[in-house]
């Protein structure tokens, strides 16, 4: 966030040193108020609340002096498959192993991570299978998979993004969808490939191990057929398209509600 400069305040006239208990208390109540009313949804946890707490009443020093920075927040980047199996397999012409799945998965997560973390963030790589997803607990988790590379028809291109339909927080859920929608189709340029989202990306495994405070989403990022260019050739790009939703999702940036879909499997 920014942060704007103002004028210097000018200082204060020294308060006599006995404070009634009258003012004490309404001193905390007032304070108590101002640290409920800045709590942002990043704010998820026990944690973070007490150690907003804990900054609040610390004396703030003068602009000289050296401080610490605020608590990352973390954020979870799952590599689909990575740890587990294949994914889906891409033959060449003679029936050998030309690409797979999870190597691609592999490369843009680690991607997004990479940009993540230069930007400030606490960000887990993750398995597929991985035992930190039991209670896992982040302000975002994303999976990043890809789909099949058989070629079923012309029309089998693009992305498309899905979240749990037992999410506690239906509205949260959603803006990180419409963030990732929008932001990924914006950088990428590709299109949203809505009739193909299946059970199996609304059930994902991870949406009931992780901690139900933990928005999640997945993202197949693409077809290993007709969009085996941009995902091999270009997987900066591709990444930074999965980047820029997560921040868009985190900083709540203005991105218009999509509903969560509902197709049948």
């Amino acid at each position: 966030m920014e942060s704007s400069k103002g004028r210097p305040a000018s200082r204060p006239a020294r308060r006599p040193r006995t404070v009634n208990a009258f003012t004490s208390t309404l001193g905390i109540a007032i304070l108590l108020a101002t640290l409920f009313t800045a709590w942002t949804p990043n704010s998820l946890f026990a944690s973070n609340l007490q150690e907003q707490l804990r900054l609040m009443l610390t004396p703030h020093p003068g602009p000289n002096a050296v401080t610490t920075s605020q608590p990352q927040l973390r954020i979870g980047i799952v590599a689909g498959h990575t740890g587990n199996d294949s994914g889906a397999v891409c033959l060449d012409g003679n029936g050998q192993v030309d690409l797979k799945e999870v190597d691609i998965n592999l490369e843009i997560a680690s991607l997004v991570q990479r940009n993540l973390v230069a930007r400030g963030y606490q960000v887990d790589l993750l398995n597929e299978f991985d035992t930190r997803l039991n209670g896992y607990r982040a302000v975002a988790l994303v999976s990043i998979h890809n789909d099949s590379c058989e070629y079923v028809n012309d029309e089998a291109t693009g992305f498309k993004v899905a979240a749990s339909l037992e999410t506690r927080d239906v509205n949260r859920a959603q803006r990180l969808t419409a963030c990732l929608t929008d932001r990924y189709q914006q950088i990428t340029g590709m299109t949203y490939h809505a009739g193909s989202i299946t059970s199996d990306m609304r059930e994902y495994h991870a949406f009931s191990e992780i901690d139900p405070n933990t928005i999640t989403a997945i993202i197949e990022t693409g077809f290993l057929n007709l969009d085996r260019e941009i995902l091999t050739k270009q997987a900066d790009r591709v990444a930074e398209g999965v980047t820029q939703g997560i921040l868009c999702f985190i900083t709540n940036e203005s991105v218009l509600p999509t509903a969560l879909p509902t197709f049948a499997p």
